[in-house]
């Protein structure tokens, strides 16, 4: 297939080639940015990340100056970067994908695509769907009752369809009824058999002839991370058997031509065309039973499922084996080949993909704030008159090891390191040597890595000290609230410096957040050169006074809605940036992030009820002489100061 990419196992990487000068495109290649951009990101020749919001053949923008510009306009990092054009062109791609099968294989209906809006509900990009999709029918999914009152508002497009999921009262089942009144083409899905009944008599209480889907489980097994959403154990759908019963009850009502679609889930980001094809298979077979049992049937909608590829590998969770054109082609040609078996008219086909459409528009930017380092080249040597016996056994090491004795060797420094904190607890070894100890051991161990390294006598040496000699980048965001699927799912994100990409990165690192959780880190990251993964992110020395910028890519779709405040931080400073016709950009909206105001007032503390409690304390401090009522002056103005305050970090800290 034309998208995916053969690895070079040739390439090189940081440490190899140390003469050889460094470039944008082994820099590109390190990323495997050329392999997950889908022709959105690339590096340029000044070594920064740019993004063709438009397409490959649109105006290129240079990430690292739209974040200096957005910076000197006051916009405060970390920063969530939203591209409507690519919104823009991620419906038209998949429309033209469809349109293209359709003719290609004379298939005799339409295609109907919804936006599930549960991936993201921003209002904002809520508009730009139904403003994008306009001309081409694009219509919204709701899975509840105030996702449904936003589908409402927002879908005026005539004739697109508002799908109807999860779970439903009397109250949810009516708004959808009388949605019809206002122009809506509303379709009520049937996900529990006991709604039929409740749709059926709201629809005569009412008296408007509803438009009801049907579920159905499929038992087709999935694949990827997420494969437990779809399969005969699912959590929505109906069994053949109640599929049955709800035919019978319908036609026992007079009200078997309100059935108009069949909905089936494959499961979401699904990785193998095998298994969304398998999932099409069994769904249109029970499309024709429906037909054959009477119900005058007017559109399938196969759910979601169309994946994103998050690392280009192509064989991993966070990839795809497949284009959108071949999605779009494996489900005209199933449906077609199905229906024309049965002597069947084709059905329109309505798809939910939701993180196809958004998932390339949003990504994330932030700053390094500090390091801890580990590795350490050239230690100080003991004092062979004052340090233990213990730290001048560790300088011998150091001294003596090498690639004949490094397995030996190896053993004996696991040996000497646990003795350094049994010593230490038992009050044999002061701090001071203990420290000395620490330091001869990190010496150590980042020698034997380099010995180790193509050594293979001691790849399990290299293996073990990898991770263990990777340095800690501190950085300004909350993997909580920006990125949950990487804390909660293991998501893999492209993450990469997004500007420095002509110079060889020196380090390797694993990035922890703002949150005291130790599960507030990222530490899982693509590996380019295999397809895999890796546990550190190759990235650049610090440079006093220089900011340093780090991007998460491809993560418009779920992390927004689905992030939490750990710790209360909250939303990002949010910026929508907008192509114009000279190859500029505008600013088109600024969402201002959460202050530390809005965040307590989420867990119930109000602002004028925290200052007045600080007030009292300052005064019962002055009369007791402890504070200044200058110093008092300057605390309460602080603290105000502070509950104005962006909750991340301004940049001198």
């Amino acid at each position: 297939m034309e998208f995916m990419k053969e690895r070079n196992s040739s390439q090189p990487s940081v440490e190899s080639n140390n003469v050889e000068e460094w470039s944008s495109r082994k820099s590109a290649e390190l990323y495997g940015i050329n392999y997950w951009g889908s022709q959105y990101f690339r590096i340029n020749e000044t070594g920064h990340v740019e993004v063709t919001p438009e397409g490959p053949k649109g105006a290129p923008l240079d990430l690292f100056h739209l974040v200096e510009d957005l910076r000197e306009r006051g916009i405060r990092v970390p920063i969530l970067l939203r591209f409507p054009d690519i919104v823009r062109s991620r419906v038209e791609l998949l429309n033209r994908c469809f349109s293209k099968a359709i003719e290609d294989y004379k298939y005799g209906a339409k295609y109907c695509g919804v936006y599930p809006i549960k991936v993201n509900q921003q209002r904002h990009l809520v508009e730009e769907i139904v403003e994008f999709g306009h001309n081409h029918l694009v219509g919204l999914e709701a899975g509840s009752k105030p996702e449904l009152m936003v589908c409402l508002a927002m879908m005026d497009t005539p004739g697109a369809l508002i799908i109807c999921n999860g779970f439903k009262d009397e109250d949810y089942i009516e708004m959808a009824l009388i949605s019809q009144k206002l122009g809506r083409n509303t379709i009520i899905v049937v996900d529990r058999y006991s709604e039929l009944k409740t749709i059926i008599e709201a629809g005569k209480r009412l008296d408007i002839k509803p438009k009801i889907g049907f579920r159905t489980k499929l038992n087709t097994p999935s694949a990827g991370r997420w494969a437990e959403t779809a399969g005969a154990k699912s959590k929505f759908g109906l069994s053949p058997s109640e599929i049955v019963r709800g035919i019978d009850y319908l036609r026992s009502e007079n009200a078997l031509s309100c059935l108009e679609l069949l909905h089936f889930h494959v499961g979401s980001q699904v990785p193998s065309i095998q298994s969304i094809k398998a999932a099409i298979k069994e769904g249109a077979r029970v499309y024709t039973e429906l037909c054959a049992m009477g119900a005058t049937m007017k559109y399938i909608d196969v759910g979601g499922g169309l994946g994103v590829d998050y690392d280009g590998s192509g064989r991993s969770d966070s990839s795809t084996n497949y284009s959108e054109q071949e999605y779009a082609n494996d489900i005209v040609a199933t449906l077609q080949s199905i229906c024309d078996e049965k002597k069947l008219p084709h059905p329109n086909i309505v798809t939910e993909s939701g993180r196809a459409l958004v998932a390339h528009s949003s990504l994330l930017v932030f700053d390094v704030l500090g390091t801890n380092e580990v590795q350490i080249r050239t230690p100080q040597p003991p004092n062979m008159e004052k340090d233990s016996r213990l730290v001048q056994d560790l300088w011998e090491i150091f001294k003596s090891v090498n690639k004949e004795n490094i397995n030996e060797y190896y053993n004996d420094l696991i040996e000497k390191r646990r003795d350094t904190l049994q010593l230490f607890t038992y009050g044999v070894l002061s701090l001071e040597q203990r420290a000395k100890a620490e330091d001869l051991y990190w010496a150590i161990a980042t020698k034997m890595h380099d010995l180790s390294r193509k050594h293979k006598d001691a790849e399990h040496i290299y293996d073990a000290l990898e991770q263990e000699l990777s340095d800690t980048y501190f950085c300004n965001f909350s993997v909580f609230q920006s990125l949950p699927d990487s804390w909660a799912l293991g998501q893999v994100f492209p993450v990469m410096p997004i500007h420095k990409l002509t110079e060889r990165p020196d380090r390797r690192v694993t990035l922890v957040d703002l949150t005291c959780d130790s599960d507030g880190h990222l530490s899982r990251f693509i590996d380019a050169e295999t397809g895999g993964e890796q546990k550190y992110l190759e990235v650049h020395s610090l440079q006093p006074g220089q900011n340093y910028y780090l991007g998460v890519f491809i993560a418009g779709a779920y992390q927004e809605i689905l992030g939490d405040m750990h710790n209360l931080f909250g939303d990002t400073d949010a910026v929508h940036i907008t192509m114009t016709e000279h190859g500029t950009y505008n600013v088109e909206h600024v969402v201002e992030g959460d202050s530390v105001r809005d965040v307590l007032a989420y867990v119930e503390y109000q602002k004028s009820e925290l200052l007045e409690r600080v007030r009292k304390a300052t005064e019962l401090s002055i009369s007791g002489g402890n504070i200044s009522r200058s110093e008092a002056r300057l605390l309460l103005e602080l603290y105000e100061k502070g509950l104005n305050g962006y909750t991340y970090l301004r940049e001198n800290l």
